[in-house]
């Protein structure tokens, strides 16, 4: 780690090779690796998805990588941080390992190991903060016993985990709208001082995220597979949990909710209950814009990261009033 060989005056030179490091190597390591990569056997219930048949898919196992050793190496050594990495990485290589499967993994069988990633999360979490939260509109802070706000903590980590995940099928619409949701939870911890040097940790993660984008702007190169939407996921609700406003969740992350999240409740009411919802809208919603609404690729990750951007600067001006 840099911190150790060069002293703390440079930090702020140190951060700044950071960042460009981090993108660089992004950038550099998939035009170099992304060839290498398991190639996606399109689609048939995704509208255009078979036009993604053939193309590198699982590009979230490159640009984690490069997350990971950017943190090692230009942040202070934090065995918080280092646990969550190895979380990141646990989540990442199960999305891989079925970016690569011949056959996709069962639904059962990701939810079993979302489910042991997020009760890791949730006990490293606990283990290194106090059992509560503050309600970020009403300035008040809540104690809650551990267990409580253990399963409230498994809740957060697998719904940011899936709804991540199920939000990916459109170049660039993921990312982008991670990225927006990112800033924003960084802008809460600047502001409210909350999370010390996990800020930076924010920043390197978005710039890699960046650095995938180059590629996967419409027309994409190459795309992130469950290997990157899954950790995306992971990543926000760490980050999340770190501002010790959970509930902001919802807010900062609407769009990636409503997209992702709305097709896990209508499959899970069906499965389960026998419960039909939302019947005359098809899901993900970005499934539906297209095809009822006709909106391009670009049109549906535009728009949709306009509205998360209004919303996102709404959560910020209020915390300020």
């Amino acid at each position: 780690m840099l911190y150790w060989l060069i002293s703390e005056n440079y930090a702020s030179l140190i951060s700044f090779i950071g960042v460009m490091c981090a993108f660089i190597a992004t950038v550099a390591a998939l035009a170099k690796l992304g060839p290498l990569l398991p190639k996606d056997h399109g689609r048939d219930y995704a509208v255009e998805g078979k036009k993604a048949a053939g193309k590198p898919r699982g590009a979230g196992i490159i640009f984690i990588w490069v997350f990971v050793v950017s943190v090692l190496l230009f942040t202070p050594f934090e065995s918080e941080n280092v646990i969550y990495l190895i979380l990141l990485v646990i989540c990442m290589m199960t999305g891989y390992l079925d970016d690569a499967a011949k056959a996709p993994w069962g639904e059962y069988r990701k939810g079993f190991l979302d489910l042991c990633v997020a009760i890791l999360v949730a006990l490293t979490y606990l283990h290194f903060h106090p059992s509560g939260f503050e309600l970020a509109f009403a300035g008040l802070s809540v104690s809650l016993p551990p267990v409580v706000m253990a399963m409230g903590i498994v809740v957060l980590a697998w719904v940011s985990v899936n709804v991540t995940n199920c939000s990916d099928g459109v170049d660039g619409l993921s990312g982008t709208l991670a990225i927006i949701t990112l800033m924003t939870i960084y802008s809460i911890e600047r502001m409210k001082d909350k999370a010390g040097d996990f800020s930076f940790l924010i920043l390197l993660f978005t710039v890699c995220i960046l650095g995938y984008l180059w590629y996967n702007a419409t027309p994409s190169k190459l795309m992130m597979g469950d290997a990157g939407s899954r950790a995306m996921g992971l990543f926000i609700c760490i980050a999340i949990l770190k501002t010790g406003y959970p509930f902001l969740y919802i807010p900062v992350a609407l769009m990636l909710i409503l997209d992702g999240g709305l097709g896990l409740v209508k499959v899970a009411l069906l499965r389960f209950f026998k419960i039909h919802f939302l019947t005359n809208i098809r899901l993900p919603l970005h499934d539906h814009v297209r095809k009822k609404f006709g909106w391009s690729n670009t049109q549906t990750v535009y728009r949709f990261a306009i509205i998360q951007i209004i919303l996102s600067m709404a959560v910020l001006f209020a915390l300020q009033v």
